[in-house]
């Protein structure tokens, strides 16, 4: 048997975010205003992708969303049997179409359906897995979510008009089976944090837990709005969290942006590397964002493992790998996509996983 050493081992049990910038844009109407709203997050066992589900449509049907934490919007297969009597094209010119930050302005050769309708704005959209993108259109439809007083679930809290954008079937390609789209949580005006926050009057602010089993027996959840968050019972997390500041990088390098657009991404300001208690010697500047967009540390949920820059790759295995040694673990063969594997015959487990070095990000 072995263990991997999966690029910089990051343990995140919950992400929060607080905005500290009001919407003052309106995105229909609402059934009525929750304090909070709470979704169920699970991790696919084959792509290691973790996964929501929301109703969408009239009548309302359940869909499988990937979560995406850095992207600008929701995105849905329109060309899979979507058939909802409230789907509604937005129209070149709307106000909608400007806070979208729309492409241009389209118009479709085929017959009129969800994702083909003429003088209708178009945005792109990405996925951010296989890294593809392309265009499509951008609509309204009704959107239900549960809603929640920090601890229990509560009534279910619809938006009429909820901005998402239409996507090809081809764009699922890569995400986990029976999701139908892709769920952004990023630094946007449409995305679904910034989109319930306007609706339902809240701040816009939202706090995940990411399990990192993929056993239905211990799923997480993504809240929005305020607190508290009941995590476990008479657990209030919102309590006892630890919190460092967002960067923003100024320039995107989404395949699906504008050049010069800022990033939609979230970032947190890393500044060394600790294996153990012994600094690992970097290039301290690749840490930062530079005027390209490049650098500093991105919190992603569409990678199921921590990628790093190839120089403080090579620098984090070098040093692991003599501390390991120095405890007598071996390297093995290495198993990809990782470069350094070790037989665990001589790791002792404790209750919060294997006797290693413990790798930090230092902020």
């Amino acid at each position: 048997m072995a263990f991997t050493i999966q690029s910089l081992l990051l343990v995140l049990s919950s992400l929060f975010f607080f905005f500290l910038f009001s919407l003052s844009y309106s995105y229909g109407q609402t059934s009525f205003r929750p304090d909070a709203l709470v979704l169920p997050v699970t991790k696919d066992p084959t792509t290691l992708q973790y996964v929501t589900k929301i109703s969408q449509r009239t009548p309302l049907v359940p869909v499988n969303l990937v979560v995406d934490l850095g992207s600008r919007f929701l995105w849905v297969d329109c060309e899979n049997n979507y058939v909802s009597s409230t789907y509604r094209p937005v129209r070149c010119g709307s106000a909608n179409c400007f806070l979208a930050g729309a492409d241009g302005c389209g118009d479709c050769s085929a017959p009129p359906r969800p994702g083909c309708n003429n003088k209708t704005c178009g945005v792109s959209l990405e996925n951010t897995v296989t890294r593809t993108s392309t265009g499509g259109e951008l609509a309204e439809d009704v959107v239900s979510v549960q809603s929640t007083d920090g601890s229990n679930p509560g009534a279910a809290a619809t938006v009429s008009n909820f901005l998402f954008s239409c996507a090809p079937t081809f764009l699922l390609n890569g995400l986990a089976s029976g999701v139908a789209g892709m769920a952004g949580l990023g630094r946007d005006w449409i995305s679904l944090t910034s989109q319930f926050a306007s609706a339902f009057s809240f701040r816009r602010q939202f706090a995940i837990c990411l399990s990192s089993s993929t056993s239905s027996n211990f799923s997480g959840v993504l809240f929005f709005g305020d607190g508290p968050y009941i995590f476990l019972p008479n657990i209030n997390a919102s309590q006892s969290l630890a919190y460092t500041p967002l960067f923003v990088n100024p320039i995107t390098t989404a395949s699906s942006s504008t050049n010069g657009d800022p990033s939609a991404e979230y970032f947190i300001g890393v500044t060394s590397i600790n294996i153990g208690d012994k600094p690992v010697a970097v290039n301290a500047s690749l840490l930062s964002i530079n005027r390209e967009g490049n650098g500093g540390t991105k919190i992603s949920t569409v990678n199921p493992y921590t990628v790093m820059e190839t120089s403080i790759y090579e620098a984090i295995v070098e040093a692991f790998s003599g501390q390991a040694a120095a405890i007598n673990i071996t390297r093995i063969a290495p198993v990809a996509p990782f470069s350094a594997c070790f037989d665990s015959k001589n790791v002792f487990s404790t209750w919060v996983g294997p006797l290693v070095s413990y790798i930090s990000l230092i902020l």
